[in-house]
């Protein structure tokens, strides 16, 4: 009987495991954020993004990176990689690309020309990324469920989280703190 118990926990733990590897590795963090109109994802190279953006009828993409950032472990931002995402997706019908470059704490300024993208409605579908697809994408993502969807702060920072303790979004942390004191715009 122990060793059945043993074999089901292995066979959980490699598929987990297994998931998480397909996630992050092959499917770059892609995560439906509203259906049919909002994702969040990490970089997707640029010889696969028309394939996402075909298949889940995508027609703008927000890059939250930047260039120029000393960060090289984290946030290797690269320009040139940056510029490689852009043309590849200039040559792709109908969608558009906008560089909403931030910090892993945004300022007013890169979170009022988010907002002006998504008051568009001839923006969505949206893919919203950054570079993991963990943090900044998340920020965003949790601001666009507060703004559009009504989510209160705390149910948006939730379902930025996993369900262990620490994420990047838990209290105390900068960006755990920064969507607990988000303030909506008044309508």
């Amino acid at each position: 009987m122990k060793k059945k118990v043993l074999g089901v926990v292995f066979v959980v733990i490699l598929v987990l495991v297994g998931k998480y590897v397909y996630d992050v590795n092959i499917n770059y963090n892609f995560k439906e954020i509203t259906e049919n109109k909002v994702y969040k994802s990490g970089v997707i190279p640029p010889n696969k993004i028309e394939d996402y953006t075909k298949k889940y009828h995508i027609k703008s993409i927000i890059d939250l990176r930047f260039p120029g950032t000393t960060d090289t472990i984290n946030n290797p931002e690269i320009p040139e990689e940056l510029l490689a995402e852009k043309k590849a997706v200039e040559n792709i019908d109908g969608v558009a690309y906008f560089n909403v470059g931030s910090h892993q704490v945004p300022s007013q300024e890169t979170i009022d020309s988010f907002l002006e993208i998504m008051d568009d409605p001839d923006n969505y579908p949206v893919l919203i990324h950054c570079y993991h697809g963990a943090g900044r994408a998340h920020l965003f993502s949790a601001v666009y469920r507060m703004e559009y969807e009504d989510m209160s702060n705390e149910d948006a920072r939730n379902k930025t989280r996993f369900l262990l303790k620490g994420s990047s979004f838990d209290e105390g942390t900068p960006k755990g703190e920064f969507l607990k004191k988000y303030k909506k715009r008044a309508n």
